[in-house]
């Protein structure tokens, strides 16, 4: 029998704007290998419980719950009035991809922000997740004239980087000082000319199919190539306008204390302008890997970041565009090739934020086995990342009722919530040690209980799974 691990938090009071739902309730990826010996390593555990015993190792020689045992323990759940009257439901045997239980799997309902499995899989697909992102600064057309060279980081530091963090792994202090290395010092009354290329990844700031208010109220921000870390978007605590603006001058300041003295060109028209072909590097500073920030973007259900990482892989992949439907539309052909059935979803985006989208239940199980025990290997990576119930990420407040507690410390899962929606896409372990995958959406949530009654319910069924033999 699994033991409850000690002080998790009750579930959180449910968002109730379209946006402020989906930030406040999110989470990243799961597993490794496909193979039967290595399948148990997308669990977090053997995780000590306060009393020191241990959750027990998945085992893939475990038993099977059966088909009759699971509808007799989920049928209730999934038709509990607080999900409301769409609930989709696949539970899969993760070893074998065996559908073990389903309800209305094929229906294609709203994802939420469950939909960013799609996205990180078809990142993962396509791109080398070791890579790094590079923010330069190199010489410009005019000899007193320096650039500052997006390349996708929106995650820097204003001072120096921390080579062990996500969040600020390059810094605009290190990036000043190789420039002020390079340049010199300015002499009293010369100062040089700092200005932004963005030209890298081009693609529109705001998606057409996203609410303005989202961004507004701090639920999302712009789709940028550069951007600061502290500036990232909080509910009601939204980021600025113009996050280049906010590099331009976190650089600007740093170059100032190395005794190199600039005047910032920050209007947007000259951000177009590409620096010259070959340009002498000034400096630069690396990103954290492209899938450790995947795995941030998962994890705290970041739209822009989400959105930001889906627009590099698609256009370094050959899509033509960088708007937010060319991308949804490269992810989706993606994953067909990958051998995933998409015909039944309809994606505007790649972060799960605009409305009118639907994607099935099968449809997210299927690509996540694709994971696990088919083609797309890259997805293992990304799966490995899904919080932890009741520990961390956007799971970390959650779990801690009665009937879920069971899931503590041992389910793992990617959130989505908008009003009126609610779901839940992971992995979990049985009493008797077999590695599940499992998929719920609800998109009728009623506004009676909302989103904290939905919440209730989903983990409640992740609890029942994993505490049940089901046989």
């Amino acid at each position: 029998m699994r033991r409850l691990a000690a002080g998790i938090a009750v579930v959180a009071v449910g968002a109730t704007a379209y946006g402020a739902a989906d930030v406040l309730d999110a989470a990243p990826g799961v597993l490794t290998r496909d193979d039967s010996a290595t399948v148990a390593q997308i669990t977090p555990g053997p995780t000590p419980s306060p009393a020191g015993e241990v959750i027990a190792e998945a085992s893939s020689s475990a038993p099977l719950p059966t088909e009759a045992g699971l509808t007799q323990a989920l049928d209730p759940l999934v038709t509990h009035d607080w999900l409301g009257p769409r609930a989709g439901v696949v539970v899969r045997d993760a070893l074998t991809g065996d559908v073990l239980y389903e309800h209305r799997s094929a229906v294609a309902m709203v994802p939420a922000s469950t939909q960013k499995v799609l996205a990180g899989a078809a990142v993962a697909e396509t791109s080398d997740l070791s890579r790094t992102m590079t923010t330069t600064v190199v010489r410009g057309a005019q000899p007193d004239e320096i650039v500052l060279v997006a390349g996708g980081d929106t995650l820097m530091a204003r001072g120096s980087g921390d080579p062990a963090a996500v969040e600020g792994r390059a810094g605009m202090r290190d990036l000043a000082e190789q420039v002020a290395e390079t340049v010199g010092p300015t002499t009293k009354g010369d100062r040089l000319t700092l200005r932004l290329d963005a030209t890298y990844a081009p693609g529109p700031r705001m998606p057409t199919t996203w609410d303005p208010v989202d961004a507004a109220n701090g639920f999302t921000q712009p789709v940028t190539m550069i951007g600061m870390a502290d500036q990232r978007p909080m509910p009601y605590d939204p980021s600025p306008e113009y996050p280049e603006r906010s590099a331009l001058s976190a650089l600007a300041a740093e170059l100032k204390k190395a005794g190199v003295a600039v005047t910032v060109d920050d209007t947007p028209q000259s951000w177009q302008e590409a620096a010259p072909a070959g340009a002498e590097v000034l400096g630069s500073v690396a990103s954290a890997t492209i899938g450790e920030v995947l795995a941030e973007a998962l994890s705290s259900s970041d739209n822009a970041l989400t959105e930001n990482l889906a627009r590099q892989a698609a256009l370094a992949d050959g899509t033509s565009a960088g708007d937010a439907q060319s991308v949804a539309d490269w992810i989706k052909q993606t994953l067909a090739a990958a051998g995933a059935d998409m015909t039944r979803v309809r994606m505007h985006d790649a972060s799960g934020l605009s409305s009118g989208q639907a994607i099935p239940a099968e449809t997210i199980s299927e690509v996540m086995q694709l994971g696990i025990t088919g083609s797309a290997k890259g997805l293992r990576g990304v799966l490995m990342g899904l919080p932890v119930a009741g520990l961390t990420g956007t799971l970390h407040d959650r779990f801690g009722q009665p009937e879920a507690r069971p899931a503590a410390g041992v389910a793992r899962a990617k959130t989505g919530t908008l009003t009126g929606v609610s779901g839940l896409a992971g992995t979990t372990v049985t009493e008797d040690g077999r590695v599940l995958t499992y998929v719920v959406l609800a998109d009728r949530v009623p506004s009676t209980t909302g989103t904290l009654g939905a919440r209730a319910v989903l983990d409640q069924i992740v609890g029942t799974l994993t505490a049940c033999g089901c046989r």
